[in-house]
């Protein structure tokens, strides 16, 4: 179950990283194709505000990838267990606010994550 547990922190962590990509360097481009929702004249305007968010997303797949290489097996999972909960109130944050999808999207995986984490 250790095994499975690190594939789906590191599964979450490269999501993660895509979201990162996303929002950072391509959100005028690649945004609007992934956020339908959103009308198109928004993202020039608010690329920063999605470039400071991708940053947000990139620290926390730092955080698990870090989890994924610490040795000590209790530290290791205290971490994946700290970047899995920040991971998961955003979700849910972002489910209730901005779109049910984000809830599906990002706090289910890390969830599962969590859950493999415990068992």
């Amino acid at each position: 179950m250790e095994l499975i547990a690190k594939i789906l922190v590191g599964l979450v962590a490269i999501e993660h990283c895509y979201i990162l990509w996303l929002e950072m360097f391509v959100w005028t481009s690649r945004g609007p194709k992934v956020f339908k929702g959103l009308p198109k004249d928004l993202f020039v305007p608010t690329k920063a505000l999605a470039a400071n968010q991708g940053l947000y997303n990139g620290f926390l797949a730092a955080g698990l990838f870090w989890s994924l290489l610490i040795q000590d097996h209790a530290w290791s999972f205290y971490v994946a267990i700290f970047f899995l909960s920040c991971v998961i109130v955003a979700g849910i944050y972002g489910g209730i606010t901005a779109g049910k999808r984000i809830f599906y999207v990002q706090a289910i995986p890390a969830i599962l994550a969590l859950i493999a984490l415990h068992l």
